[in-house]
């Protein structure tokens, strides 16, 4: 299968220059929070962001999507800052991004174009770079009829092909054209071959978690946390694209397999909703789903809804869900309380400090046991072996000696029952 040449930019020495749009029916705290978020997607890009600016706007315009007015406004504001770049949190037409640059002489990109590239840096397995490959030369070919000028590039998957003056805009569009449908291909035998791995694992009769919630709410921590597992931990939005999955165990003689998916996002490109449903496919798979909530974060509330709006798209909104409160040393106590009365079964944690993690294994226990079925054995007197295996791996509920033999009730996940099958009642 040939490999795939598509290098990251290297932005480290890009100045950029953020824009918000806040229109009547967005607070300005939600405005603040929005440019919040793209100030850290743009520092996981790589960029150094100068200076920021919300601007408020009553309709979209054609040409530049804001009013010329602003659009002077937003120029002189990156000038003085001597930013090279202009990123915008909104998705831009390929026509207003081409006026944007013909406007300012400077490189403009928008949201999509943000996650394209955060995407292309921490894709790792063969599905993950398909994904992150045909996602971009997507997004790249309606973007091919502009001209290209020494200050302006190629985007997306065509990166190869820069140069200055005007490209050969036919050849490039079927070159595009006939790689999205080479990826398109090798796609289908990566998810092929990645069925047959999931249907494999399926076979495990070890119940299984699935780690869900928003970028950056702390679920590789928490796999680390309940497995060990040494995952890669980072603040930045992101930092995991391919699923991980681990088994550990959450209480004695009680084993779980546990998955780290993506992370969710409010305007996800719409190019990357279908290329990583197969990562966020997990949870339709999981017996129960663990939601990480950074519990301290300004716009938790909206994250949580919008992960279950996913969650529930995905055919998952059913799964029994345990909440995983995160990051609590770091919200108030008001805050905190509220989610809390709200979910009473809901974990508090600090996991990047260890804080919550036994209550939290204890909840995933009583979680996992809820859905094993309790079992009745009739064990001879002789057996105490049984018993005791019978305590180390699983819940012991019940146990009574009888004139015959020990009357046991307990619950075992299925993986362990081989040597104590025998003697369940039928």
């Amino acid at each position: 299968m040939p490999s795939i040449e598509i290098e990251p930019d290297n932005f480290s020495q890009t100045k950029a220059f953020l824009i918000t749009l806040q229109s009547s029916s967005i607070s300005e705290e939600i405005a603040l929070a929005n440019l919040e978020e793209l100030r850290g997607l743009t520092a996981t890009m790589g960029l150094s962001a100068v200076g920021s600016l919300v601007v408020k706007q009553r309709e979209n315009h054609a040409k530049l999507l804001v009013g010329s007015g602003k659009a002077e406004e937003i120029l002189q504001a990156a000038d003085q800052v001597q930013a090279d770049m202009i990123v915008f949190d909104d998705d831009l037409s390929p026509t207003q991004q081409r006026n944007w640059e013909d406007f300012t002489q400077k490189i403009v990109i928008d949201r999509q174009e943000v996650i394209l590239e955060i995407f292309s840096q921490r894709a790792l397995t063969r599905e993950a770079v398909l994904q992150v490959a045909l996602a971009r030369m997507e997004y790249s070919l309606p973007r091919l009829t502009r001209s290209y000028t020494d200050l302006s590039r190629q985007r997306g998957g065509a990166r190869n092909n820069r140069g200055g003056g005007e490209m050969k805009l036919e050849l490039d569009r079927r070159v595009i054209l006939r790689k999205i449908d080479q990826f398109k291909r090798e796609l289908i035998e990566v998810r092929a071959h990645r069925d047959r791995t999931r249907k494999q694992r399926s076979i495990s009769p070890l119940p299984r978690a699935a780690i869900v919630g928003y970028t950056n709410a702390g679920k590789s921590t928490l796999l680390n946390s309940l497995a060990d597992a040494g995952v890669l931990e980072q603040d930045k939005l992101f930092a995991t694209l391919d699923p991980t999955t681990r088994k550990t165990a959450v209480a004695s003689g009680l084993h779980i397999l546990v998955t780290d998916t993506v992370g969710f996002i409010q305007k996800l490109p719409h190019h990357l909703v279908d290329a990583f449903r197969s990562t966020l496919e997990e949870a339709i798979y999981a017996d129960f789903l663990l939601h990480v909530i950074d519990v301290s974060h300004p716009q938790a509330e909206q994250q949580y809804e919008l992960t279950n709006k996913v969650l529930a798209d995905l055919g998952a909104g059913e799964k029994p869900q345990l909440l995983v409160l995160n990051k609590a040393d770091k919200a108030t106590s008001i805050n905190l309380a509220a989610w809390l009365n709200r979910f009473p079964e809901a974990i508090s944690t600090s996991l990047v400090h260890g804080e919550g993690r036994d209550a939290l294994k204890a909840a995933v226990a009583r979680l996992t046991l809820r859905l094993v079925p309790p079992l009745q054995f009739q064990i001879p007197l002789e057996r105490g072996d049984l018993v005791a295996y019978l305590r180390k791996n699983g819940q012991v509920l019940s146990e009574a000696y009888e004139e015959e033999a020990i009357e046991v009730q307990a619950q075992v996940v299925p993986a362990l029952l081989a040597p104590v099958r025998a003697w369940i009642k039928s």
